[in-house]
């Protein structure tokens, strides 16, 4: 399963995610069916890359009758791995790192069910160790052994200055991190098994800048 997954190309599965979101804010019944030009409509793409997506991972829907509402919302969730506990760090408790532990907490506390779950705040300035974030304790990042014992962390959110980004990636990765979320400026290297997903907040309103 982990080598086909690795064949499906990002923006796939980021259209998967849109189509999960659409159906789970879909209120629907047992007998309820939305068409692939539905979803498309909703998600900004035509209908045949609807389909094509879906096939990619099985038979969900009916000829001329269109996908059972409930049914592909639970295909998607297996697929995605939505109902499983998503466990995450923040390294960098600055306003970014801030802003972003406050929003999970919130979505946590606001959101059925929701995911991703934060285990713990990592920095290294010792104004901010020791003190707590919507009751989530800040440590110095030589401390995140001790917490990846007591908790499997699967993702890294890093949210610190770029000249430290690649420091702190590679720390989290000896202690058995996988996945990154990377917000500082810059790109990092990573050993193969190891996804990293960058977010540049300066370069996604230059690229709409272009357009306007």
């Amino acid at each position: 399963m982990d080598l086909f997954r690795n064949k499906i190309p990002d923006v796939v599965i980021r259209r998967l995610v849109t189509y999960l979101r659409i159906l789970t804010d879909r209120e629907a019944g047992p007998d309820d069916y939305i068409s692939s030009a539905e979803i498309g409509d909703l998600a900004d793409v035509n209908s045949a890359q609807v389909r094509k997506d879906l096939a990619l991972f099985g038979e969900f829907g009916k000829q001329g009758v269109g996908y059972p509402v409930i049914g592909l919302r639970d295909e998607l969730i297996e697929i995605l791995g939505a109902d499983r506990k998503m466990y995450i760090a923040i390294f960098g408790v600055g306003e970014l790192g801030t802003a972003l532990a406050r929003y999970l907490t919130s979505r946590r506390e606001t959101t059925p069910n929701y995911r991703f779950v934060i285990k713990g705040l990592f920095d290294v300035d010792k104004s901010k160790v020791g003190k707590e974030v919507d009751g989530i304790p800040i440590r110095h990042i030589d401390g995140l052994g001790e917490v990846m014992a007591a908790s499997e962390i699967k993702i890294g959110v890093i949210a610190v200055p770029a000249w430290a980004a690649q420091d702190v990636a590679n720390k989290a990765i000896s202690k058995g991190i996988k996945g990154f979320l990377n917000f500082a400026p810059v790109r990092i290297k990573t050993p193969p098994g190891v996804r990293i997903q960058n977010s540049d907040v300066t370069s996604d309103l230059q690229e709409l800048g272009f357009y306007l």
